[in-house]
């Protein structure tokens, strides 16, 4: 993000073993606001036409039980992490050259003084067609867009207390999840979550973009990044919950906004991670790499996993609201399309209440986030 910004001017966590009997009582002691995912098998990647070479092959995958939001964190929840912590998000805070310099070629010249500032990327409609290959043609850096101002100063969130968390970066999505006894999910854990009832589809209701006439996402329709139809009835983030859920009750694992995963970009790990396994064999629990391989970010030691596409997805640019597509940026992103939501486990969910009771050692939290 702040290479895009200037232009325009950890391992994962492991997974907790979750015997049998603990997933049978999962799904009735959910935390509030989330939903049990059963341990099992899915088809993760897709060969069809729209997929990109960084989703093949579709590669058979098992995953562990885990809680996962309902929906994506949305503002009123993260101003109640803000107010009992005091964070500050990345965009908040100006950004260092060092930190800049790292993510640039070597020997990059630093910028003149002032010309760093606090902001993030926003969203703006072009005049008519454009090289879609340039998406500096339609994001505009602003200084002074935060989440409290998602279209930059004179902007608020009064009124949007439901709608999705935006202009959110790696760290500050990683913060509010320890904060409330979670973590971001792994990048198999999100699509597993997504496919629920749709395993093997193209989408995460089934074969048809729009069933029977009834859109299922926030996604747009007409002419990116000109023209939007509002098909949808939504130009830019909806609230949450506004589209019906998947099989699971979850909403808005398409569209809407990019959600942020625990793992590290790399184009090739399917086809890696197929070769090293053998065809055929179900892959147990997979994690991204510890180091990020990341083209369109390539002196950027880390880039992280986005997952489910965007209100700006369409069919002539990305399709990528279809639960294989990947997307990643470098962890101090922030966008006005970008947010996220957590997943937690039962040994991870235990420790947090039992820190909240005052049971955790001396130093560990003190205060129920839920």
């Amino acid at each position: 993000m702040l290479i895009l910004a200037l232009a325009l001017l950890s391992p994962a966590l492991a997974q907790d073993e979750v015997p049998a009997a603990t997933s049978q009582k999962a799904a009735s002691k959910a935390p509030s606001g989330m939903v049990w995912v059963e341990p099992g098998e899915f088809t993760m990647g897709w060969d069809g036409e729209e997929g990109r070479p960084d989703e093949r092959p579709a590669h058979r995958v098992q995953v562990d039980g885990f809680w996962i939001d309902q929906t994506e964190v949305t503002n009123a929840q993260f101003a109640r992490f803000v107010e009992a912590t005091g964070y500050r998000t990345t965009a908040e805070i100006v950004p260092s050259w060092e930190e800049l310099a790292a993510q640039l070629p070597p020997g990059t010249p630093e910028p003149p003084p002032g010309t760093l500032v606090a902001g993030s990327l926003i969203f703006a409609k072009t005049p008519g067609p454009v090289d879609l290959r340039d998406y500096s043609q339609w994001w505009a850096w602003t200084p002074g867009a935060d989440w409290r101002h998602p279209e930059g100063p004179g902007s608020s969130i009064d009124g949007m207390q439901a709608h999705p968390v935006v202009h959110v970066s790696w760290f500050d999505a990683t913060a509010y999840a320890k904060w409330a006894g979670k973590r971001l999910p792994t990048e198999a854990e999100w699509e597993r979550a997504a496919r629920a009832g749709a395993d093997g589809q193209r989408y995460a209701w089934g074969v048809d973009l729009v069933p029977e006439g009834v859109h299922r996402a926030n996604i747009w329709q007409g002419r990116f990044p000109f023209e939007n139809a509002l098909a949808d009835g939504h130009d830019v983030a909806a609230p949450v919950g506004s589209y019906a859920p998947n099989a699971l009750g979850l909403y808005d694992m398409s569209g809407n906004v990019w959600e942020w995963t625990s793992d590290q970009f790399q184009p090739d790990l399917y086809e890696q991670r197929v070769r090293a396994s053998g065809p055929g064999i179900v892959i147990v629990n997979p994690k991204g790499p510890d180091r990020a391989a990341d083209p369109r970010n390539p002196y950027s030691r880390d880039s992280y996993v986005q997952k489910g596409g965007s209100f700006l997805c369409h069919a002539d640019y990305c399709s990528s609201y279809r639960p294989s597509a990947r997307m990643a940026t470098p962890p101090d992103s922030g966008m006005s399309h970008l947010g996220f939501r957590c997943v937690t486990t039962p040994a991870l969910w235990k420790a947090h209440r039992e820190a909240a009771r005052g049971k955790a050692p001396s130093g560990a939290p003190g205060k129920d986030a839920d």
